[in-house]
């Protein structure tokens, strides 16, 4: 393509400015050549007219299209100049604020001066394990390529940081190094990642200080080794340090500051521990005082100190070190401070005797005072004849007492390193290590010194091995792609090495100016001059004789020869370091003892020799063999030929640091500063080297579907897209020498990739340009249609209105003229009308005026009366209501004085709650004495009513009885009536009326009583009731405002309550996977040491121990009766005191309980001591034994069957039955009597009846014996009961009257609220006792009700084996043989096995299963199995049998899961059968809970002894380990498929396009996608999983969890790699996201796992996709991201608005002014800081309750599993 293509007009070019270095330009006419000058216009509309220099025909840069604007690598860029390579730079720090950028094999990472959040373990998870091309740059890309290639190739690696003062050089290298330590962290427990992190705040401290560029400037350069095992864990590592700046220990410049120890240690002189030390603040020190300010802004001294400090222990440095290191740091500061007084003469000087300053460092040195007073102010010169001690003038003196206090610094240094090299240290053997070198940029100030001069001199050494090192990629690459290899001129810096570091070249001129006696730096710049005049890197200037420049790879450098002797020697007086080597402080004598060459060897090892050895083209000058004294050069040239060869021996990767500006401002851009360095750094030379070759290289796969557009329709018909490509390239351009095919590449000269950008969008242009003459010819045609269609219409309608109008006219004028007709007969009809109606008016209204004077006249007669009558009416009145109302007025001021004072008594009286209470009380009492009362009453009232009416049955029947007695006596005596009796019966009925009269007044009193007191009784039930209801509207007036409240608060309760519900059962679940971790661990440890020590002393444990508590750690079985006392115990250990307190019963239960166990130990007391007491009496009086009795250990059984504290728990283990005493002594009866029948009783009788009367009545007398001791014990034990209850009682009262005591004492209502409290505790005591007894009663009736089934089903037995053994007898009696029919028992659902098969039944059901075997069985077969066992072990009561049996399953399936911890299948397999395992032990548990959809034959089922509740939470623990492991496996399968799959494949065919990139190229992006996955390869990954876990029969809800987990997964992972991938933030990629979940979703429906939250855990990505298809420029888009976007943070929203890049350039890219809009509009959103979602999250699983339909009895074993020796009950 020519030159007139390529400036043509419109065509945008860079032009340089003094201001901007380079600045954008628009061509506005065609070049020709010949032109003198170019028409150009700049970004402001000014037109400039550009002068060409014709000679040497150099045209202004060429800009790259704005499409590649923004790239990852800067290689990708078609123009590779300057201009491009800032403006690039300039556009990812500005706009995107992205700080790293490739360039080729460089990182160049611009120093934001802010804190960003992409330096997290999140984001270092992210780049663990990926390509260097996948993701964005990051300066963990670049330890991960490190780390990947070591692991690969097995070669050690190098990371070369550098960069100016401030660049960012140690936080990156500190950053790096935290990668190191977190992707290869130590097997071991030595933790040694963090003490190669914990080195960094120590060597910051004593290392670093402030300068005017940094405030944490490193002052030296370090070289810091990782090293690897063959695991590539990190073992151990080694730090070297170069060049320390010494002088900034005695000078520092204006604005700086001395070393950051000096001042943390000053900032912590107020600690106890460092009185000692007499520091003050660092402004009274000359040493830190010298640069001004001695603060840093936003650095805390004493907080860095504190940290410093904790980093020394970490490394092992003992405290007693720290002090005497901060004991020789606090003596520099106070030998800087002392006073130096000259003497007159000038050629002495002195120390004061009394200087606290100098005694200070004395002292702190453990020093002689006057020695080093003496030496301080004088010298030794030695001569071949004899000593002389001189003196020495004031600055001979400073500068001796700065030359000591550097030594001691430096010695200090070095000692510091080393022990950290100690610390770092391991005897492991290293196979392979990574190297971080920090080191100094290129220097250049406006005074250039000793220390810029080496410093330039490195880096003179590491640009040669850079440049060799491009050279040699380039080279490689292009032998690797068999292009044809041309030489390519690169820059060559070894004559400038030469000049510096050859024979005689200028530190070897400096080391023998400093052996010449008398030798000065200028004398030593005049022999440069004379030298080295000719070298064309040597210039003299031309107004000094002291300086000299050399031309430097970057820049020409003047330096000041002034003090480089000085510095060069390092001169100390031997005397004060004899005085040093003489302290008592053994440190300090260390420091200055002579040590070997402090220069450390070479590192040899693995890898340590490079493969190919690299050499310039010039060879390099044979260095001198004069033997040299250790000067600074000859060390630090030493040094750097030591790290040249180790770099050389290493696979280095580069970092180049560039400061933005001087100012330290946060994301400003300095375009001068940043050229500088880029040239200084080498970025530029890889540009050129990369720019004179082939800098554009693209895959032929991503150059097809990029281009696709350029290639013609019949080209499209062959298959092989590497013909497409070349037919296309060699039609399109011209020139062959403009690219080369490769064997994978195309690769293309500077400019071309630009050219078919061009080309493309042309095309493209083109073909829009067709489309919219289509669309616009389509578009008027149509409108023409709509237009004639329209004007058709409108003419039709104007036609027919014409005629209607015409019509119309002709109409209204014949109605017009009947119109008129009818008008105007009306109109005289009316006119006659009106004055009839005139006339007839007149004559009413003249008629009514003389009837209405007539009235007026009567009328006001009529009122003028009335109105008299009125008037003397109200005067009459006024007068008497006046007298009344001031009658009234008195009244009503007298009344309401007295009400006025009535109410504010009633007010006071109210507003107390006491006045309620009483009234209430008083109410109640009043209400029970009337009740009262009248029950008294009416008592009285019933006993005189039957007291009369006995009174008068009585009188009747005497009075009958005298009647007839009467009635007897007339008829013996005749009718003369006697006069006595008369009488008698006369006063007999006087008494009765009299007794009738006193009935009747009692009962009128009584009934008069009875009324007044229901009369009172009602009234005080009313003004109770009216007081009660005063009391509930205050209530509810009080409920009512609270309501609200309490509403609002309950829901939020319940919202936290959930929460920390899901909290802690996902800090559960995390603690079950760290402790499976740690079990899984401690195997491997144990497996490694069983490796390691096979020794013959080597024990194993013994084969029968158990394994429980090695492999689950869980409690074994127990099958005691657990209290409630017990659980309550259990559940505060389990919920925590704090959580415990809270419940009011379960704290009530502690105390009783608690109160309890006091008792029973004080009875216990009691009765060991009575017990003791027995036995030494039985000892006393031992009875006599006879020849009968029986063998004493029948005696000692019979004796424990009489104790009355027999506990059948311990002679029935396992058991829960009751053991009476009365059927234990029974039992030990019918043994005696059994034993009885074999004695030999032949002395006696034949019979032997004497004998067994005897011996009757000795068991007689021996049972009433024990029965007396029983009942005599039961007394004592009853006294002391009663003593202990009468004991209880008495501190009962006595707590009682303490309260009562107490509650008098308080206030009313206080009295009161405790009188409550007491009652409710009294109460709350009494319901736990009932409840106690209740659920006591309850479980007996259990334990019971077990024991009748557990008989009944014994007795069915034992009768079916009567009738069966009566059956055969009766067969055995028959004569002839009868075939009979056995009647098969049912199948119980139990499996019995012998003990010893156990081991087998887990190998052939546990160890050895495949699921494959099993595929056609019930599902959970195993567990079915299981279960079937441990319910006949649970049958025949064996809790051994139970325990080993459960024991070893668990450790069975552990075994199984740890052998295959990559295989779904079994993993899935064991988690169903896990769960159906746990799921039988909650259905037949018995709990009412768990059986609730049972059948009745499934109830029959149940565990009828043991409650394995304990066993259930070790399976619950055991399915979400391995629920966990399925997790691991599933996601280790479906990782590495995600985002190829989501965020590369096309989904959508021709969608995306494919961008140009650099030198790292994307790892998928291969021809055809070898190695990348579409979605259906996710989704038949996961229609495999859920196939597997359907039919091995998981429960519905954990597949649902399984999924949701996979899906966030999913989420997370692709959105962390689009938050990290510039390449994939575009239109294109949101569209197919949007396709690719829209698909997931699908497969979800298709599965009906849509209810199982996964969408919802999608939420992100699909907000994400939705971001990156929303129009991004005005407010109203801003306002709809903002609304939309609500599960993405502020910070992930800003980052893929940044991150946003057009593939087309009809695109637009999003502008930084919006993406400050959607910053301030989402200010108010507390979001988290953290950037990417955390893959590794898991969420909490439950397992829900899921009872089994099938029974026991109706599974079936399949004769595969190999369970013959299983019998079926």
């Amino acid at each position: 393509m020519s030159v007139g293509e390529l400036y043509s007009q419109c065509t945008r070019v860079w032009i340089p400015d003094p201001d901007e270095v380079w600045r954008s330009a628009e061509l506005t006419k065609d070049y020709k050549e010949g032109d003198k000058s170019l028409q150009l216009r700049l970004e402001d509309e000014t037109i400039l007219e550009y002068p060409i220099d014709v000679q040497r025909n150099q045209l202004p840069f060429l800009r790259n299209p704005d499409i590649l604007v923004g790239e990852n690598d800067l290689t990708a860029l078609s123009y590779l100049h300057e201009p491009a390579v800032l403006h690039n730079l300039k556009v990812r720090f500005l706009e995107s604020n992205h700080i790293y950028t490739y360039c080729g094999i460089v990182l160049v990472a611009i120093n934001p001066y802010e804190q960003l959040p992409i330096y997290g373990q999140d984001v270092i998870y992210a780049y663990s394990g990926q390509n260097m091309g996948d993701m964005d740059p990051h300066i963990f890309a670049v330890a991960e390529e490190a780390y990947k290639q070591m692991a690969r190739d097995e070669k050690n690696q190098s990371i070369i940081v550098s960069g100016e003062s401030g660049a960012g050089k140690t936080v990156s290298a500190k950053y790096a190094m935290r990668y190191f330590a977190t992707v290869g962290g130590s097997a071991s427990e030595t933790n040694i990642e963090e003490k190669v992190l914990a080195s960094s705040p120590i060597m910051e401290a004593i290392g670093n200080a402030k300068t005017t560029r940094n405030d944490n400037s490193s002052r030296f350069g370090k070289y810091i080794q990782i090293g690897f095992d063959k695991r590539y864990h990190i073992i151990g590592a080694n730090m070297r340090t170069y060049l320390l700046e010494k002088s900034r220990v005695v000078f520092q410049a204006d604005d700086e500051r001395n070393y950051h120890i000096f001042y943390q240690l000053c900032a912590a002189a107020g600690l106890p521990e460092f009185k000692e030390l007499a520091l003050t603040s660092a402004e009274d020190f000359f040493y830190t005082s010298q640069g001004g300010d001695t603060s840093i802004e936003g650095v805390d001294d004493a907080e860095d100190f504190e940290k410093t400090r904790q980093a020394f222990t970490l490394l092992g440095v003992r405290e007693s070190h720290q002090i005497s290191i901060f004991k020789i740091i606090a003596s520099i500061l106070h030998l800087g401070s002392v006073e130096i007084q000259a003497e007159r003469d000038g050629d002495s000087c002195s120390i004061s005797p009394q200087d606290e300053h100098l005694s200070n460092f004395c002292r702190l040195l453990g020093v002689e005072h006057s020695q080093m007073e003496h030496w301080l102010c004088h010298r030794k010169l030695v001569t071949t004849s004899e000593t002389y001690v001189k003196t020495m003038s004031l600055q001979q003196v400073i500068n001796a007492r700065n030359a000591l206090a550097k030594h001691i610094y430096a010695q200090l240094f070095s000692w510091i390193v080393e022990h950290i090299n100690k610390a770092l240290h391991t005897s492991l053997k290293q196979h392979s290590f990574i190297g971080v070198l920090d080191i100094y940029g290129f220097e250049t100030f406006e005074v250039n010194s000793f220390e810029q001069f080496c410093i330039n001199y490195a880096n003179e050494k590491l640009q040669q091995q850079f440049n060799s090192h491009v050279f040699k990629l380039e080279q490689e690459e292009y032998m690797k792609e068999q292009i044809p290899w041309t030489l390519i001129d690169f820059y060559d810096n070894q004559p400038c090495i030469d000049l510096i570091e050859a024979k005689l070249g200028i530190l070897d001129l400096l080391d023998e100016e400093c052996k010449v006696p008398k030798g000065t730096d200028q004398n030593w710049a005049q022999k440069l001059y004379d030298r080295h005049s000719s070298s064309q890197h040597f210039q003299k200037p031309r107004m000094s004789n002291t300086a000299f420049i050399i031309v430097h790879f970057a820049d020409k450098v003047e330096y000041l020869s002034d003090g480089f002797l000085e510095k060069n020697r390092d001169t100390v007086y031997e005397e004060q370091i004899n005085i040093l080597k003489a302290s008592k402080f053994p440190l300090v004598a260390d420091l200055f003892h002579d040590d070997k060459d402090p220069v450390p060897a070479t590192t040899s090892g693995k890898g340590s020799s490079s493969k190919i050895s690299i050499r310039s083209a010039r060879p390099p000058m044979k260095a001198s063999n004069k033997e040299h004294k250790k000067t600074v050069g000859h060390q630090f040239r030493t040094s750097l030929h030591l790290l040249m060869e180790t770099l050389n021996a290493t696979t280095p990767h580069y970092v180049r640091c560039i400061k933005p500006n001087d100012e330290k401002l946060p994301f400003h851009f300095d375009p001068k500063r940043a050229v500088q360095q880029l040239r200084a750094c080498g970025v530029l030379e890889t540009i050129r080297i990369s720019a004179a070759g082939y800098p554009s290289r693209w895959a032929y796969h991503d150059f097809f579907n990029r281009y696709r557009v350029l290639v013609k329709k019949r080209e499209l018909a062959n298959t092989d897209k590497k013909a497409i490509c070349r037919s296309v390239l060699e039609n399109l351009i011209k020139d062959p020498d403009k690219f080369q095919f490769g064997r994978t590449k195309i690769f293309f000269r500077a400019g071309q990739v630009a050219y078919l950008e061009k080309l493309r969008a042309d095309k493209f242009r083109t073909a829009t340009i067709m489309i919219q003459k289509t669309v616009r010819g389509w578009l008027q045609k149509v409108k023409y249609r709509r237009l004639k269609g329209a004007t058709l219409t409108l003419q039709r309608y104007c036609r027919g209105h014409l005629a209607r109008r015409l019509a119309e006219h002709l109409r209204r004028t014949r109605a017009a003229v009947v119109l008129q007709k009818h008008y105007r007969m009306q109109r005289a009809r009316q006119a006659y009308q009106r004055v009839r109606r005139a006339a007839i008016v007149i004559q009413a209204f003249t008629r009514a005026m003389f009837v209405r004077r007539t009235y007026r006249q009567v009328l006001m007669e009529h009122k003028a009366t009335t109105i008299q009558k009125h008037v003397r009416g109200w005067m009459a009145r006024r007068h008497f209501q006046r007298l009344r109302d001031a009658a009234i007025v008195i009244q009503c001021a007298f009344r309401m004085l007295k009400a006025r004072r009535e109410l504010k008594a009633l007010r006071i009286e109210a507003r107390s709650a006491e006045h309620l209470k009483r009234l209430n009380v008083g109410m109640e009492n009043k209400v029970v004495q009337l009740q009262r009362k009248i029950d008294e009453q009416n008592k009285e009232f019933k006993t005189l009513s039957e007291q009369l009416s006995v009174t008068t049955s009585t009188y009747t029947m005497e009075v009958e009885r005298l009647k007839k007695e009467l009635a007897h006596y007339q008829q013996s005596l005749g009718e003369d009536p006697s006069l006595s009796l008369q009488e008698e019966v006369e006063s007999l009925r006087t008494e009765l009326q009299r007794a009738h009269s006193e009935r009747k007044i009692l009962e009128d009193a009584h009934s008069r009583e009875k009324d007044e007191l229901r009369k009172r009784v009602t009234d005080l039930e009313q003004e109770n009731a009216l007081l009660k209801d005063e009391k509930e509207q205050l209530n509810n007036q009080i409920l009512c405002q609270s309501k609200d409240e309490f509403a609002q608060n309950s829901v939020k309760e319940n919202l936290l309550m959930k929460k920390e519900l899901e909290e802690e059962r996902s800090r559960y679940q995390n603690l079950v996977k760290e402790y499976s971790q740690l079990e899984q661990r401690y195997d491997n440890l144990r497996d490694e040491m069983t490796i390691i020590k096979q020794t013959p002393g080597h024990r194993r444990n013994p084969s029968n121990q158990s394994s429980l508590e090695s492999d689950s750690n869980y409690p074994s079985i127990s099958t005691s009766d657990i209290g409630d006392t017990e659980d309550a115990l259990q559940q505060v250990e389990e919920i925590g005191l704090e959580k415990a307190a809270m419940d009011m019963t379960v704290f009530l239960k502690l105390q009783k309980r608690v109160r309890e166990l006091e008792q029973e130990r004080k009875k216990l007391q009691v009765q060991l001591e009575k017990r003791e007491q027995q036995d030494s009496k039985k000892v006393q009086v031992e009875p006599p034994q006879t020849d009968i009795d029986l063998d004493p250990d029948a005696d000692l059984a019979y004796n424990s069957l009489k104790e009355p504290n027999i506990n059948a728990r311990s002679s029935w283990p396992n058991s829960e039955k009751h053991v009476d005493q009365e059927d234990a002594i029974e039992a030990y009866h019918g043994v005696c009597q059994t034993n009885s029948k074999t004695e030999d009783w032949g002395y006696l009788n034949e019979d032997g009846e004497l004998g067994l009367a005897y011996q009757g009545l000795k068991q007689v007398a021996r049972l009433l014996e024990a029965q007396l001791q029983a009942q005599s014990l039961e007394h004592e034990e009853e006294v002391e009961r009663l003593k202990s209850q009468l004991e209880t009682l008495k501190e009962e009262m006595d707590k009682q009257q303490q309260t009562f005591c107490q509650t008098l004492l308080l206030s009313p209502e206080a009295q009161v609220e405790f009188g409550i409290q007491q009652e409710i505790s009294r109460l709350t005591n009494e319901n736990l006792d009932l409840k106690e007894l209740v659920e006591k009663l309850e479980k007996n009736e259990r334990k019971l009700k077990k024991q009748l089934k557990i008989y009944m089903k014994k007795a069915q037995d034992l009768e079916a084996a009567q009738a069966l053994a009566q059956s055969e007898r009766k067969r055995h009696e028959l004569n002839r043989q009868v075939t009979v029919q056995r009647k098969e028992k049912d199948f119980q659902g139990m499996l019995e096995y012998h003990k010893e098969d156990e081991a087998l039944l887990i190998r052939n059901l546990v160890t050895d299963l495949k699921p494959q075997m099993l595929s056609g069985a019930v599902p959970c077969l195993p567990a079915y199995i299981l279960y079937m066992c441990i319910r006949h072990a649970d049958y025949t009561n064996d809790d051994l049998k139970v325990h080993s049996l459960l024991t070893s399953t668990i450790n069975g399936i552990k075994k199984v899961l740890k052998k295959h911890n990559d295989d779904f299948e079994m993993t899935s397999f064991w988690l169903s059968n896990t769960c159906r395992l746990l799921h039988c032990l909650k259905q037949y548990s018995g709990d009412e809970g768990f059986m609730t959809q049972n059948t009745a034959k499934q109830n029959e089922h149940c565990l009828k002894n043991f409650d394995l509740t304990e066993y259930r939470q070790v399976l619950s623990d055991l399915s979400i380990q391995i629920y966990q492991q399925l997790i691991k496996i599933a996601e280790g399968m479906l990782q590495p498929m995600i985002v190829s799959a989501m965020l590369e494949n096309e989904s959508i065919q021709g969608l995306s396009g494919v961008k140009p990139t650099g030198y790292r190229k994307r790892s998928s992006s291969m021809a055809d996608g070898d190695n990348s996955y579409c979605l259906e390869a996710i989704i038949r990954q996961m229609n495999a999983f859920h196939t597997v876990m359907c039919d091995q029969g998981l429960d519905p809800e954990i597949v649902l969890q399984v999924f949701k987990q996979l899906f966030y997964m999913i989420n997370a992972v692709t959105l962390n790699n689009l938050l990290l991938r510039k390449d994939v933030c575009s239109w294109s990629t949101g569209m197919q996201l949007r396709y690719n979940i829209s698909q997931l979703e699908e497969w979800l429906r298709g599965r009906n796992l849509h209810q199982s939250g996964a969408v919802q855990t999608m939420e992100p990505l699909i907000q994400a996709a939705q971001l990156l298809q929303l129009k991004k420029k005005t407010q109203e888009d801003a306002e709809a991201i903002c609304s939309l976007s609500t599960s993405l943070s502020t910070q992930q929203i800003v980052k893929i608005l940044n991150l946003y890049t057009p593939l087309n350039e009809f695109e637009e890219r999003v502008t930084v002014a919006f993406i400050r809009t959607i910053q301030a509009q989402l200010q108010e959103r507390n979001d988290p800081q953290q950037l990417l979602l955390d893959a590794k999250h898991m969420f909490p699983v439950v397992f829900p309750f899921n009872p089994s339909s099938l029974t026991m009895d109706s599974i079936h074993i399949p004769a595969c599993l190999n369970l013959e020796f299983l019998n079926e009950v």
